[in-house]
């Protein structure tokens, strides 16, 4: 009954989110998700209630982020055309640029306030500083992921300031994110006048009318054989299954390398990126073999979709707020920097990296880089309503190459782990180095031929 139990409640608060998400302005002008509404209702239950008096209707909710996280990033690159490399550095060369800079500075602003005020003044663990990049550009899921390494890093509060930080990052990107497109309105630097009350009812309430639902994906297969989407969840195991071969296959590698065995760094290491490296290898595979693909991108999203909110329902409900309001100084100071570094990179830094429509560019990086993809592609929606400018292509082409590395990819982790086991100011050091590249990247991309 336990599991049950705990299954049913997590529907339940879900569709009462996406019921509030429809009756409710506030909501609907935050544009929140109903997964982070759902979150914040259970989060107010289990405060009110009690963990222990919640019982079974919890159990195992702790657990549930690193565990979906998997499938997410499992089936992130299953059944996408990948262009050619040169075409994605054509389309969107300078796009990536200004994202990895704005991604690397959020190491550099958390690791660097951390060192500079918050250890000598709170004593604050080093593994603080990443909880900006964790919260803010990887999110709910890959906070939730890092979870087990938090622990095993004897930091087992990374975890609950890693979800409020990606809390935190969501709502304030739509809400700082719609004041500067106002203010680009104001000042002419957009010449259309759009705001989120110009959207349709549909979308505010995020529900379709019948004559607009789009199509949720198509059947690759006979149902008499097995159900598609079906095969679609076998083949995202394949894909986690051979992320879990490459770390026991890593860990082996270690354990066999004189004085990284004692380490257990890859012990510690994350399975989730991995699990991305299994779908991109799954899916060369099927591009290689298979004469018709039988996978379809758009089914992938949708079960990567259903992971996802009940991963973000389960990783706001079980935040500790008592550990938060423990360090809620600390924790305050380095979300508001946060907020700073990305409000500082649309206003200043976007205008002399970004070759044109630099504001709408910058404001749908913004979006991502605190939120996810999503709320990125919604204050772009605001910018630029009618897609008359590049940025739309240049930020999706830009994704492919990023997301593996800084969305909660490969980086993300390896930094974690390089701050436990070498130290914050290395890894400082090697982000102040990245956007010193980048920007050299930058400088030959805009040379003129």
């Amino acid at each position: 009954m336990t599991v049950i139990q705990s299954f049913c409640l997590l529907c339940l608060l879900l569709a009462l989110g996406k019921f509030i998400r429809v009756k409710s302005r506030l909501m609907q002008r935050l544009y929140l998700p109903a997964s982070v509404i759902a979150g914040f209702i259970g989060l107010l239950l289990i405060q009110l209630v009690g963990r222990e008096a919640m019982g079974g209707w919890i159990a195992g909710w702790g657990r549930l982020p690193g565990l979906l996280i998997n499938v997410v990033f499992a089936a992130l690159f299953l059944g996408v055309t990948i262009p050619p490399l040169s075409r994605i550095w054509k389309e969107a060369g300078p796009q990536l640029a200004y994202g990895q800079i704005v991604a690397w500075g959020q190491y550099v602003v958390g690791l660097g306030l951390v060192l500079l005020l918050l250890k000598p003044l709170f004593k604050t663990n080093p593994l603080f500083g990443v909880i900006v990049p964790v919260g803010f550009e990887g999110g709910h899921g890959t906070a939730g992921g890092l979870g087990d390494t938090f622990t095993k890093m004897g930091w087992e509060a990374g975890l609950d300031f890693g979800l409020a930080a990606a809390t935190a990052g969501m709502i304030s990107a739509i809400i700082v994110g719609m004041a500067l497109v106002n203010w680009a309105v104001r000042t002419g630097v957009l010449k259309r006048n759009t705001n989120i009350e110009d959207f349709k009812e549909s979308d505010l309430t995020g529900v379709y009318l019948p004559e607009d639902r789009p199509s949720a994906g198509s059947l690759t297969v006979s149902p008499d054989s097995i159900d598609a989407l079906t095969l679609h969840v076998a083949v995202i195991g394949i894909a986690i299954l051979l992320g879990y071969g490459l770390k026991l296959g890593l860990i082996w590698i270690e354990s066999h390398i004189p004085g990284l065995g004692d380490h257990e760094i890859m012990r510690a290491f994350p399975l989730f990126p991995l699990c991305m490296i299994g779908g991109l290898l799954v899916q060369l595979g099927m591009d290689r073999f298979a004469k018709v693909t039988p996978i379809d991108h758009h089914l992938m999203q949708r079960v990567g979709g259903l992971a996802l909110d009940f991963l973000v329902v389960a990783a706001i409900a079980t935040i500790r707020i008592d550990v938060i309001a423990q360090g809620w100084l600390p924790f305050l100071l380095i979300i508001l920097a946060g907020i700073a570094w990305n409000v500082f990179c649309v206003m200043w830094l976007a205008k002399r990296l970004l070759p044109n429509a630099w504001f709408e560019r910058a404001i749908a990086e913004m979006g991502q880089s605190m939120g996810v993809t999503a709320t990125g592609l919604l204050l772009l929606r605001v910018a630029d309503p009618e897609r008359k400018t590049p940025a739309a292509s240049a930020f999706g082409y830009k994704q492919l190459l990023h997301e593996p590395f800084m969305g909660g990819g490969l980086w993300t982790s390896t930094a974690v782990i390089l701050v436990w086991q070498k130290g914050a100011p290395l890894v400082l050091a090697i982000s102040i180095a990245a956007i010193l590249i980048w920007l050299i990247v930058w400088k030959l991309l805009m040379r003129k031929p």
